[in-house]
C-alpha cells in the first residue's frame, strides 16, 4: 500500500469522526428508548434493573454496529469512485 495524500488522510479523519458521533447518537437514542419506561411507570425493581441492563447492552451493540457499518462502507477519498452511474473507472 502506497503513501496517502493529505486529502485522503483528512477524508478518513472526517469519516471516523462521523462514525463516532453518529454511533454515539444512535447509542444514546437506543439507551433512552429502552430506559424511558423506568421514568414513566412504577415498575418492580427487578424489571427496572433489567431495563437498565438491556439498555446498556443494546446501546453498546448499536454503537459498535454503527461504527462498523459506516467505516465498512467507506470507499476512500473523493475522486476514487466513478462520478457517473454505470461507469467503471474513476473520473480523470
Amino acid at each position: 500500500m502506497g503513501t496517502r495524500t493529505q486529502a485522503q488522510r483528512d477524508a478518513m479523519t472526517v469519516e471516523i469522526g462521523y462514525a463516532l458521533v453518529s454511533g454515539f447518537a444512535l447509542a444514546l437514542v437506543t439507551f433512552g428508548a429502552l430506559t424511558l419506561p423506568r421514568l414513566l411507570f412504577d415498575l418492580p425493581p427487578t424489571l427496572r434493573r433489567g431495563l437498565l441492563l438491556a439498555g446498556a447492552v443494546l446501546a453498546a451493540f448499536a454503537f459498535v454496529a454503527r461504527i462498523v457499518h459506516v467505516l465498512w462502507g467507506y470507499r476512500g477519498a473523493p475522486g476514487t469512485q466513478p462520478g457517473q452511474p454505470g461507469r467503471t473507472s474513476p473520473d480523470p
